[in-house]
């Protein structure tokens, strides 16, 4: 048998052909701007509406100025390890200014958020020992898991007495750490963390909490999940990314001067990764910097969410258990979710379909990311957009309308003339 038999006859590959046969194809798609709320895509203006540039700091001045100096001073890249020659005075900064923000003693730095997930649980868990998670948990956790010795056992999503019935399974007597997500990236609902917490004691566990999309959204000045419940003492390990409201790449842990100090010393992901370069660590000391001096930020980002959950929900749409920027709208089948990612593409909205095995059979859906930077203009505009998309595919009432909201006449339109001359105006 050849290797790469699986190469040629996958049906991942035949299902990307279908689509891209179909000019459905969804992924790959070239950006050729900035990710600001509006963006060129293969030469097309767009608004952007798959970004998880949460507080919208990529194009902030200060932010970029601070990376243009790093590279002046540093240079590039780093071309070590942490472990050995990789450690820069700016590295030790951030992990202090990363302690200080979310609430514990000490901080440490992972080239990317994947990796810090792969790398805090291949170390932290061994043989012998349990991870619990939720069902919903991100991709990196379930690899994590996977690269460490430990037994992994899921829980329903969200759901405590499942929860519980897993805690109960495994006794109080073996070692154990439950890891959630802060916001659920798919669905972007809130871990129940009060409740996550109240059973960790109970059954002698400890919690880490994996806050990719909390840093930046939820808790005082964006200090994440923890900080929004008042638990910061009671999660033992709070998990980051820098590629979402922090507007770099990378990621962290944050925990008790011990645990980071043994990951240090004992994380493979660590110790054989080359650092984060200059420019990424003066790029996130410098947007914790404009988040706190600038918290008018994420009050224009919840506003912006909620106007436009209020919009999905007044034309008919789905959008799940949704409480915070990440908003879904559920479409079912993946064909379809195809089709108005395609309609909506078309009409300039440019969005990102999840479908099976991101989400359960049957439950595709585009995922909407907010930018406190968008304006009322493009939440509008990308009302309209789904309004013509969803009628056309037969996904929402004829009697409910965004459009007639805005008071914009189009009677004298068919849907299909209307959304050409959309088209049109807005590129």
């Amino acid at each position: 048998m050849d290797m790469f038999d699986k190469c040629y006859k996958s049906e991942v590959v035949q299902g990307a052909k279908y689509l891209i046969k179909n000019d459905l194809y969804p992924y790959f798609h070239t950006v050729e701007s900035g990710q600001d709320p509006e963006v060129t895509v293969e030469g097309k203006k767009m608004i952007m509406m798959g970004s998880n540039n949460y507080l919208g700091l990529t194009s902030n001045w200060r932010v970029k100025a601070a990376a243009i100096r790093a590279i002046q001073k540093y240079g590039v890249g780093c071309v070590g390890s942490r472990f050995l020659n990789g450690t820069l005075d700016i590295h030790v900064k951030l992990e202090k200014d990363i302690a200080d923000f979310v609430g514990k003693e000490k901080a440490l730095l992972f080239s990317t958020g994947m990796l810090t997930n792969f790398g805090v649980l291949s170390a932290i868990a061994g043989l012998h020992e349990y991870i619990i998670i939720d069902e919903y948990d991100h991709a990196s956790i379930i690899d994590g898991c996977r690269l460490s010795f430990a037994k992994m056992i899921k829980f329903k999503h969200n759901d405590m007495d499942d929860l519980e019935r897993v805690l109960k399974f495994i006794g109080t007597e073996k070692a154990k750490l439950i890891v959630v997500d802060g916001i659920y990236s798919m669905e972007g609902d809130i871990a129940n963390l009060p409740g996550i917490v109240d059973l960790a004691k109970k059954y002698n566990s400890r919690v880490m909490v994996d806050d990719a999309h909390g840093i930046g959204v939820l808790g005082k000045n964006g200090s994440g999940t923890a900080a929004h419940f008042g638990l910061t003492d009671k999660v033992d390990i709070i998990m980051g990314t820098f590629s979402k409201s922090l507007a770099s790449i990378g990621g962290f842990i944050a925990a008790d001067e011990d645990v980071i100090f043994y990951v240090k010393h004992l994380s493979r992901i660590l110790i054989f990764t080359a650092s984060l370069s200059p420019s990424n660590v003066a790029t996130v000391i410098a947007a914790l910097h404009v988040i706190k001096k600038d918290s008018g930020r994420i009050k224009r980002l919840w506003k912006n969410a909620q106007k436009m959950r209020n919009g999905f929900k007044a034309l008919g749409f789905d959008t799940g258990k949704s409480e915070t920027p990440i908003i879904p709208v559920i479409i079912g089948e993946d064909e379809k979710t195809f089709q108005m990612w395609k309609t909506l593409y078309e009409l300039g909205i440019f969005t990102t379909p999840i479908v099976s095995p991101a989400t359960p059979p049957g439950r595709g859906l585009l995922r909407i990311s907010m930018m406190a930077t968008h304006t009322d203009e493009h939440i509008d505009r990308t009302l309209e957009a789904f309004e013509i998309a969803g009628r056309e595919l037969g996904l929402i009432d004829k009697n409910r309308s965004w459009i007639r909201r805005k008071k914009f006449h189009y009677s004298m339109f068919n849907l299909r003339s209307l959304r050409n001359w959309m088209s049109k105006v807005w590129n």
